[in-house]
């Protein structure tokens, strides 16, 4: 069902899209990634391959719609095809309101919320000749407001809203949306280095394999909206 198929990850250079990159190509998707640095690009490209061959790293910045755009085509040029696009890469930035700064705003409105919309605008028109999947990764704070978190929340629920409304917009195209709000994830979010001690929370592979089973779903059901947490919280 899912050989041959052809997946965008933006995000992809480790943590959550990483793990989701691993997942995919373990189980015979081509995988296209994003990152912003060459170098990050260039190194998990390297470690991706040991997984499969069928897959490419592209730098891109969500932010800019003329990245996303060429991140697609070459995802094209390279697979001749794109089914899955996973609008993954985000930012986040905590701090009192009355702290936050007018530029960390930006950055993570920009990027959480404006790069979902680019990089689905970059890639629609594949998505309908795939009758494809387009995929967002929100967070529980898109349902949770929470201390220090304006704008981070903010984007969050603004990525609830979007792909619930895209859904609905693209589904006459036979294009599938989910928004998927994880909890707290073991990755280097936010300045964290995973460790031991991240244990309990959702792993980045984890990710991969709800993705996977999302993808696996029989075409009749839509998994529209799905909240994603550890089982336990942490101690």
């Amino acid at each position: 069902m899912l050989e041959n198929k052809v997946a965008y990850i933006t995000g992809g250079t480790k943590g959550i899209g990483f793990g989701i990159a691993k997942i995919l190509l373990e189980n015979d998707i081509s995988v296209a990634f994003s990152g912003r640095k060459k170098e990050d690009v260039e190194k998990a490209e390297k470690d991706l391959k040991q997984y499969s061959q069928h897959v490419i790293g592209v730098v891109s910045d969500v932010k800019i719609l003329g990245n996303e755009e060429e991140a697609v085509k070459k995802t094209v040029e390279k697979f001749g095809r794109l089914d899955f696009v996973i609008a993954n890469a985000g930012l986040g930035i905590f701090k009192p309101v009355d702290e936050l700064s007018a530029e960390e705003w930006n950055d993570m409105i920009e990027t959480n919320l404006t790069g979902v919309f680019y990089t689905l605008k970059a890639s629609v028109e594949e998505l309908k000749k795939s009758e494809g999947y387009y995929i967002t990764v929100s967070s529980l704070a898109g349902a949770n407001f929470f201390e220090k978190g304006t704008g981070y929340n903010a984007s969050k629920f603004g990525v609830v809203g979007f792909t619930q409304a895209a859904m609905i917009d693209l589904r006459k195209y036979n294009i599938k949306s989910t928004v998927i709000m994880p909890g707290s994830v073991a990755t280097n979010f936010n300045g964290n280095v995973p460790s031991e001690k991240d244990e309990w929370k959702i792993q980045p592979e984890d990710m991969g394999n709800l993705i996977l089973d999302i993808l696996r779903m029989n075409p009749r059901v839509l998994p529209s909206k799905i909240e994603f947490r550890a089982s336990q919280p942490g101690k």
